[in-house]
């Protein structure tokens, strides 16, 4: 027999980002809402106060051998432990776990100062839970983001080709922290027009807190 479930679903406005606790077995779904929106996913451990252990690209491709998971496979943190699994992918599929966050460093060097950023995006949205990541914003989760690697291992940035709509979704292997950025970046057209995105968890019974 299923266990009963209940949705939590939080929208994350075009520009900003968003942060919420999820336990052990709940499942993260992020969906790109108006098609088109590049999403920076964020994980940690969950703690209490100073966030340390968090999802990293390098120990998760060491793990799973390729650029970003498949279906079944999961994200490792720092520690080398899987916080997130990725379980079900409705976009066209194409997600980057290669470029980092953007940051003030970025639209300063664009000419444009004083933009809002994902680094930004994700130290606010843990200063809401009264929350902190001390150190270099970590390597996020980029889903609907196109960078292909191409002949001589040259990257192109090109726009989402995600749908509205589209989801990936992933369950969560420990308490943790996810802080989901509706990427702001608008000087380079990695998003088709800045949309918002919408992060929903799924409790099973047994995690209704």
């Amino acid at each position: 027999m299923t266990a009963p479930s209940r949705t939590n679903r939080t929208e994350v406005p075009p520009g900003t980002g968003r942060a919420v606790r999820v336990a052990a077995g709940d499942l993260v779904r992020v969906i790109d809402v108006a098609g088109g929106q590049v999403g920076d996913l964020f994980a940690f451990a969950d703690g209490v106060g100073e966030l340390t252990e968090h999802h990293s690209a390098a120990h998760t491709r060491a793990l799973v051998d390729r650029l970003f998971p498949a279906v079944g496979e999961s994200f490792a943190t720092d520690r080398r432990r899987p916080v997130l699994t990725l379980v079900e992918d409705t976009s066209p599929g194409e997600h980057d776990m290669l470029i980092p966050a953007c940051d003030p460093a970025r639209y300063a060097a664009l000419g444009a100062p004083g933009h809002r950023s994902c680094a930004a995006n994700l130290r606010e949205a843990l200063a809401e839970m009264g929350l902190s990541h001390a150190g270099p914003t970590p390597q996020p989760i980029n889903v609907f983001m196109r960078i292909p690697v191409g002949e001589g291992g040259r990257l192109s940035w090109l726009t989402a080709s995600s749908r509205p709509g589209d989801a990936v979704t992933l369950r969560a292997e420990m308490d943790c922290v996810v802080v989901l950025s509706a990427c702001p970046q608008d000087l380079v057209r990695i998003s088709d027009h800045l949309s918002p995105l919408a992060l929903e968890i799924v409790h099973t019974e047994g995690n209704q807190s």
